[in-house]
């Protein structure tokens, strides 16, 4: 190599000979001495930055001249797919120093599993849920199967930060790096973060206030000048098809939906054009998404169809263009879908919009206009996760079969994540969730009947998927559909159709005991649902949204066609928004008030007027004819206070929330519901009566 790098002499060898590569990367280069040296660490960089050899490369070169021996890395991402694609490279990274990387998640086999169990590898690519499993599971001697962890590579670890996920991951952690007696180093991998010191801080743990060495590594991304993008309004999915089918012929391209519905119609729509067209998204069976992930990875003129679970780290082949139907809801998230193309030397990264309404014209004008601002979103870990102590205190149960109330700061040291821990042990202990035997405690009655069906199995996981039905046609499953999709709303005995990978399946019948169903394919176009909620947009999304209604507009090149609506979009909101302030509209039958502030900054101001009543979106609230200015001027004293009102079935939908007081799951959720900030904001604001 061009320079010594720090790596061991074989890692370097094969770099060379078998890589072919001249030199490292920047980011791979830097990366060498802080993960050698044993400090945490934050690698930063566009998408196929390299990031996977930044952390690899080192890691291998200590794990031969330290001695590590046995399982000693354990490589973490959020997504079983991103863990197939990944594993095939980093074993053959691990060859070159006789070295193995093995897969263990959902989808492995029990022969595969025996096999590791019996001969661990030296890095294993897992998934915090499975991570978990193996914890509790009595088939897995944790005690030595875990011994010799030293290191953790975290990929994607903004997916993981910003949700429950991630306190769950790093609970789990704890509860191994108590096993394995030593400080594990922890290595994260992200693309652009808008706060990334916080995120490696929020990384390291209990690690954190132990004062452990820390550094973030980074490789600036593409500026916007390196980039191709687009804004365009097309009015539907079906025109979005058509303009996909005409543009960009013979270029590989990826179209990136808002949801799996919208997927299931784009990818149908461009087959009926003759555009071959292949699909991805979360209930696609795993047989599917692999076939359409390699059949578009090996061929050329072609579009995949995907929702966000292609916008981590997955290689689906040398891509020309991305296309996002409609828009994402941040810009990291476009960021990420930027990072897809322009592999290629000489090539550029690009992005077009096809918006198919106003309200995804003005989304997608909004995040291009911070975008063009060099703006990225802080990740903020989901605040007061308390659902997760309760959680693990019972998992805990279950891997150790009964401990003393007095351990448990052993497992988790002084992570945040156990704050009210006292409180919540006492509440798990009165309602029979833990019974006690002469001062120990063990799975309790409760927590058998609420969590024991297939040994626990719903208590390994921290989110919760919605029921789904499993379509299958002969042999072969396609994916799944919420049963909404089979309550048509069209006459009594009518042939239900089905919309799923792309093909249209005509039920023949439905075992609702079974939750499964049985189709074969046909020609008429069918249908399909999933469940889906609304979104608490941001505030600094929703008050770019009321800048480009109030005529900014963002420097990338705009269509004809959207230079056309964006007139019209302006003049169909031009009652919601002024330049001087927020509008506040009066009528006979109330208030509205358009603070463009997002849901959660609304919700906390009407908390803090002690409105829990009133009615609020993203872009508005609905305010009684009694309230005045200087009622909302006031609440901002009382904005530091507030928490917004928590309904009962939210607190339902919790995952874990039967093992929390009442009380302690509706602080949580109003917690989670609350923008201190963005609500001052509103307080402080001038106001425009009209």
């Amino acid at each position: 190599m061009s320079a010594q790098p720090g790596l061991n002499e074989a890692v370097e060898y094969h770099i060379v000979n078998s890589l072919g590569w001249s030199t490292l990367r920047p980011l791979q280069r830097a990366a060498v001495l802080p993960i050698r040296s044993g400090s945490d660490c934050l690698l930063l960089a566009p998408t196929a930055g390299g990031k996977t050899e930044a952390a690899v490369f080192p890691i291998l070169s200590e794990l031969v001249e330290g001695g590590w021996y046995g399982l000693s890395v354990l490589y973490v991402t959020p997504l079983r797919a991103l863990l197939n694609n990944l594993q095939p490279r980093i074993n053959s990274y691990a060859s070159w120093v006789g070295r193995r990387a093995e897969l263990w998640h959902g989808d492995v086999g029990p022969s595969e599993r025996k096999r590791i169990l019996s001969d661990p590898p030296e890095i294993l690519l897992t998934t915090p849920e499975s991570l978990e499993s193996m914890l509790v599971s009595r088939r897995v001697d944790h005690d030595a199967f875990f011994a010799n962890v030293r290191a953790i590579v975290v990929d994607e670890v903004h997916a993981f930060a910003g949700d429950d996920r991630g306190w769950h991951l790093l609970s789990v952690l704890e509860r191994v790096q108590r096993i394995a007696g030593r400080p594990i180093q922890r290595i994260g991998l992200s693309a652009t973060v808008g706060n990334p010191q916080q995120i490696l801080d929020w990384l390291q743990g209990s690690a954190l206030l132990n004062g452990k060495p820390s550094v973030v590594v980074s490789e600036e991304a593409a500026q916007a000048t390196d980039v191709e993008v687009v804004l365009d309004y097309v009015g539907s999915i079906d025109n979005a098809a058509q303009v996909l089918s005409k543009l960009h012929r013979g270029e590989k391209r990826l179209a990136f939906c808002v949801s799996r519905s919208d997927c299931e119609e784009l990818a149908y729509a461009l087959r009926q054009r003759g555009v071959t067209a292949f699909v991805s998204h979360a209930s696609l069976s795993a047989d599917e998404r692999r076939l359409s992930e390699q059949a578009f990875a090996e061929s050329r003129d072609c579009v995949i169809v995907a929702t966000s679970t292609l916008e981590l780290g997955i290689d689906v082949g040398d891509l020309d263009r991305v296309i996002q139907i409609d828009s994402t809801w941040s810009v990291s998230s476009f960021l990420q879908r930027l990072g897809r193309t322009g592999r290629r030397p000489g090539s550029r990264r690009n992005a077009l919009f096809l918006t198919t309404n106003y309200e995804t014209l003005l989304r997608a004008a909004a995040v291009l206009l911070l975008w063009k601002r060099g703006f990225v979103e802080a990740v903020e870990p989901p605040t007061a996760p308390n659902h997760i102590c309760a959680q693990q205190i019972l998992a805990l149960a279950l891997q150790e079969g009964q401990f003393s109330p007095e351990s448990l700061p052993h497992w988790w040291g002084d992570l945040s994540v156990m704050d009210n821990v006292g409180e919540i042990l006492d509440f798990l202990r009165d309602e029979e969730f833990l019974a006690e035997d002469s001062g120990l405690l063990f799975i309790g009655p409760r927590a058998e009947k609420k969590f024991g069906r297939r040994y626990f199995m719903d208590l390994l996981s921290a989110f919760t998927a919605a029921p789904e039905l499993t379509v299958i046609a002969g042999q072969r499953e396609i994916g799944s559909v919420a049963p909404i999709s089979l309550v048509g709303s069209g006459p009594t005995g009518a042939a239900r159709k089905l919309l799923l990978s792309g093909r249209s399946w005509l039920v023949e019948a439905v075992d609702w005991d079974r939750h499964v169903v049985r189709a074969s394919e046909m020609a008429e176009k069918g249908s399909s649902r999933w469940q889906s909620g609304s979104v608490a947009e941001s505030y600094a999304i929703m008050r770019a949204m009321r800048e480009i209604l109030l005529g900014a507009t963002p420097d990338v090149q705009i269509s004809k066609r959207a230079q056309e609506h964006l007139p019209q979009l302006r003049a169909s909101q031009s009652e919601t928004v002024e330049q001087s302030g927020l509008v506040l509209h009066r009528s006979e039958a109330g208030q509205v008030f358009w603070t463009w502030a997002g849901l959660k900054a609304n919700l906390t101001l009407l908390a803090a007027m002690g409105m829990d009543d009133a009615r609020a979106d993203n872009a508005m609230i609905r305010l009684p004819a009694q309230v005045t200015i200087a009622d909302i001027r006031a609440a901002a004293h009382r904005v530091e206070v507030a928490l917004p009102f928590v309904p009962l079935q939210m607190i339902q939908d919790l995952k874990f929330s039967a093992a929390l007081p009442t009380a302690l799951a509706t602080r949580t959720l109003a917690a989670r519901l609350a923008d201190l900030p963005g609500a001052k904001r509103i307080c402080e604001a001038l106001v425009v009566v009209r």
